[in-house]
């Protein structure tokens, strides 16, 4: 799980410039959920990015969901995004 994170990190690292990037995986806070399933995980990236404060939100969330499109089919369930 822990090379997995890393690959994220990766990921974005190569397409966007941040100052910091913090990934929680809070799968384990949704082990009830009728949909839930132990392959895929539910994250929560905190990312400090001047880039990203300078477009729209939305633009933003765009960019990071386009970036990790093949790990939202396959990988991730849930993804929530903070940018400060």
């Amino acid at each position: 799980m822990e090379n997995y994170l890393k690959y994220i990190e990766k990921k974005l690292c190569q397409k966007i410039k941040f100052e910091s990037l913090e990934i929680i995986d809070n799968s384990a806070k949704h082990k009830g959920h009728k949909f839930f399933s132990e392959n895929k995980y539910h994250l929560h990236l905190k990312i400090k990015s001047l880039y990203l404060k300078s477009i729209s939100l939305l633009k933003a969330q765009k960019l990071i969901m386009n970036i990790l499109k093949d790990d939202l089919k396959d990988k991730i369930h849930a993804l929530e995004i903070s940018i400060d």
